[in-house]
Formats: C-alpha cells, structure tokens, sequence
C-alpha cells in the first residue's frame, strides 16, 4: 500500500473493500482481520463522506451483540473521537452527516424494510442469515448504488449465505477467502491454538482456521485413521523409506510420496507431482523425494497400467542415471485390500508440507445416498492420486496382509 493510504487490512481484502459493488463477500476462518478490515474501512469513510450504514446480523438481542464496540475500537485507533458522536445504540459524525445503526434481521425484520437511504448494509457473522432474511433484506437496500457488505465464516454448503454467494454468486459480486495466513497482525496466541489444533484435528483446523465448510467425514475413506503434524526424521526403527508413484493423465496429476512404517503407524513425510508434468520432467520431479538418488538401493513402485512410463524413466541417460523403478502388482479387489490395509493401522500421520495428502485424506470418499444421506460402498471417482502412489509404495506389505492385518473398512466408514 502507499506511504498516504490509511488502511492497514490484509491486503488480499482490497480488491474488494476499495471497489464499487453491489455485493462485497469476505469469507474464511478465525484470527483473519476480515470483521477488523470492514470496520477500519467504515470508520474512515463515514468521516470523510456522508453514510448511512445499516450493521445487521441474523440475531442482535443487545447492542453487545454487534459490531458496535468493533467501530468504536476503530475510531480511537483511528484518532477520530473528536469527530464521532457515540451512544449505547448508535454512532454518528456530525461533520459529514454519516450514521451507523444496528439491527437483528430475524426480530426487526418489519422496521428494517421500511428503512430509507441505506449506502452500505454491512451484514457481519452471515453464516447464520437464514434464506428468508436475505429474501427480505436485498430488496430493503434500494437506493442507487448501495451496496451489501458481507463477512462470514463458512459453516455448511447448505447454508443459505454459501448458496446464494459463493455457490451461486450474484452479478455484482466481488468476494476474497481471507485467513489468518493474510492477515500480518495475527497474534501469537491465536497461532499456538491454530497449531495446536492442526496437529489433533486437522478437519476441525481447515473449518476453524481455513474457513472451509463442514465436509462429510463420514463418507471419508479414511475417516477417524489420519492427523497432520511435523518431524525432523523417523523414529530410530521405523521401516522404510518407501516410495510410490501414480502416473498423471489430461487433467490428472502426476504424484509421488515416500512413507515409513513405525509399527502400526505409518507416516507420509513427503510429497511431489502436480498436473501437466511432461514425461521428460517426470524423472526430475520423482528425483525431488528425498533418498532416491543417494544410491541407496531403494526403488519406487509405480503404476503398473504405464508401462511405457516405468521404462521411460528407468531407463539410463548420459550423465542422468534411471531410476529404480518397479511396476506395483495389481490385482481384483486391490484398490479395497489396500483400503482395508490403511485402515487396519493404528493411525497415518501425514507431515503437515505434504498438502496434496491432506487435501486428498480430506476429498477422497464414499458416494452417499441422495435422499438418506447414508454412505454407500462406492468409491467417488478422484482425490486419489496421491493414496494410489501411498498404496503402491506398500503393494507387498498390503498382497501378503503383513506385517499388519487388512480389516474391513467400510462399516468403519460409516
């Protein structure tokens, strides 16, 4: 930002806050500075321009309940007590003629819609705003060129605000996900309980922290079985490295993991791949997992349906030794085996720079019944790349069920 620009937001914010729309939607997790953006940007106009705001959200049962002291907060960092007028239930600048009130949608709803002259509705903790209040309070917003403000973190994709904004967003629309990686004045407090959280629960961190909405953990094929957390290097004793591959196709990454074994536990400690990774690139790619190319003797298995891949690769170049690839065995029902296999451990940790596992520990899942929501024994199709490189790493252990015994998975699923 310039040296005169008077906002100190997270920058990912101004795209939106600094241009005309008639929707402006901040969504995504806690510690963000999105409520904070908001208010400092209102502050600061409403001293320079004539505004009136209307402050809502879904339930207001006291002035406390809104963002009240939030722009109070603002106006003394801001240097501007002189210029505003506070009460218990409003704030003013009489200087511009600017005016912030503050309603409940759901018990106010009849005073609001005979509301005049509103510039910006700014609607705060929107997650909660049931279809039938935003029904009432759009068309409540009519003066030429107002504009609704909206911040909100994500609950379900069934909420009414994720349907109509982000799902479905309207014309005019301009929308940011803002999280605590954004924001430059995140405090250490709130970093110890957001890291905290990633290590125990990283489903609950990607809600809480992340701003993405509820999945269905338990359509999740390794629902209850996975964490995230950080290590220097395996335990003394772990079994492994072991290598995998699973090879890209149009629109489908290219993948590799290596993962050890420490007992019943099994640990993913990197990853590499990506999508629209040429042939000849792919063996640099592989080359980035640590170990392979130490001359170890370690090999990687792969995908045993590329054989023209496997070779391609195996095979020596001047100054450019091959790799030591493998095909994995395939066999009926080894994709299940090797479910069942991973669910059989004790638990999976996955390091918490091997994004691609997590997202597909996350995604990959069970098809569920349209109308009873029940998980049924079909694997939905993708979010799986990275899990076949994992079990193809593991194929021998997995096609003798040893050291550790497979189990059946998908009540467990359930």
């Amino acid at each position: 930002m310039g040296a005169r620009d008077p906002f100190t937001f997270p920058e990912v914010m101004r795209p939106v806050l600094l241009r005309p729309a008639r929707y402006k939607v901040l969504r995504g997790g806690r510690g963000s500075g999105k409520s904070w953006g908001v208010a400092e940007v209102l502050v600061v106009l409403a001293s320079l321009i004539p505004l009136r705001v209307l402050c809502a959200r879904e339930l207001q049962i006291s002035i406390a309940d809104s963002v009240h002291r939030l722009l109070c907060d603002w106006i003394e960092r801001k240097g501007l007590l002189s210029k505003y007028v506070i009460t218990n239930t409003a704030i003013s600048c009489p200087s511009t003629g600017s005016l912030f009130i503050f309603k409940g949608l759901k018990h106010n709803i009849s005073e609001i819609k005979s509301m005049e002259g509103i510039d910006i509705c700014w609607v705060e903790e929107a997650q909660r705003v049931s279809e039938s209040s935003w029904e009432t309070l759009i068309p409540t917003i009519r003066k030429e060129g107002s504009e609704i403000w909206i911040t909100f973190n994500p609950d379900s994709e069934d909420d009414p605000t994720w349907l109509r904004f982000v799902a479905n967003p309207p014309p005019s629309c301009l929308s940011a996900e803002v999280n605590y990686i954004h924001n430059p004045h995140f405090p250490d407090t709130l970093r110890a309980e957001m890291e905290h959280l990633m290590r125990v629960d990283y489903e609950a961190y990607l809600h809480v922290w992340m701003g993405q909405p509820k999945g269905r953990s338990k359509a999740q094929v390794l629902f209850g079985k996975w964490r995230v957390d950080r290590w220097d290097s395996p335990p003394p004793g772990a079994d492994g490295p072991y290598y995998g591959a699973d090879w890209g196709f149009s629109v489908d990454p290219s993948a590799g993991v290596r993962c050890w074994l420490d007992g019943r536990r099994l640990l993913i400690d990197y990853e590499v791949g990506g999508v629209n990774i040429e042939l000849d690139d792919l063996r640099g790619e592989l080359a980035k997992l640590p170990g392979l190319t130490d001359g170890n003797g370690r090999v990687i298995r792969g995908d045993s349906s590329r054989p023209e891949t496997i070779a391609h690769l195996a095979r020596n170049r001047p100054g450019q030794p091959g790799l030591r690839l493998i095909a994995a065995d395939k066999w009926p029902g080894s994709v299940e085996d090797g479910i069942a296999w991973l669910r059989g451990l004790d638990e999976i940790v996955i390091h918490e720079r091997c994004t691609n596992v997590i997202q597909e520990a996350r995604l990959w899942s069970y098809k569920t019944d349209r109308l009873t929501d029940d998980v049924l024994p079909v694997l939905k199709p993708g979010n799986d790349h990275w899990w076949d490189a994992v079990r193809y790493a593991l194929q021998p252990l997995i096609k003798k069920r040893d050291p550790i015994k497979a189990v059946p998975n998908f009540h467990m699923a359930r």
